[in-house]
């Protein structure tokens, strides 16, 4: 965790979105669901990964889903420009919080045009005969 800093926090907390008004239950901490998705971006790892001092995997995965509909990230990254500029240290800070590369992208065997002939392994089926 602390992938957030206080100052970027500090930043993009005033757009996001407030429970005020809204029926049922209130919403989490947004910064602990932020770390949430960061860390499931940063490794790659599927959402059931999740550890559990971020709460529910359901729970994080639904934020995530809400503020990619309801345009928050925009915010979020609008707001951080104006405050940050793209020219400083939390530029940096930004770029490797949102970053996913080759490096940490998982693909099954099949997405990657394997034979559909093949076992589970990615390897085919050979006879084995033994010398007598």
């Amino acid at each position: 965790m602390d992938v957030i800093s206080d100052e970027f926090w500090s930043a993009v907390e005033p757009v996001m979105p407030s429970d005020k008004g809204k029926r049922g239950n209130r919403f989490g901490d947004h910064r602990l669901m932020l770390e949430g998705i960061a860390w499931r971006f940063r490794t790659g790892s599927p959402w059931r990964d999740l550890p559990a001092d971020f709460g529910p995997w359901q729970t994080v995965w639904k934020r995530h889903h809400r503020w990619s509909l309801d345009g928050t990230y925009d915010e979020m990254f609008t707001r951080a420009a104006a405050v940050f500029g793209f020219h400083t240290e939390m530029a940096c800070d930004i770029e490797k919080l949102l970053s996913v590369d080759s490096t940490s992208a998982r693909a099954h065997q099949h997405a990657a045009g394997a034979r559909s002939d093949t076992l589970a392994t990615g390897g085919s089926v050979e006879l084995q005969e033994s010398r007598r």
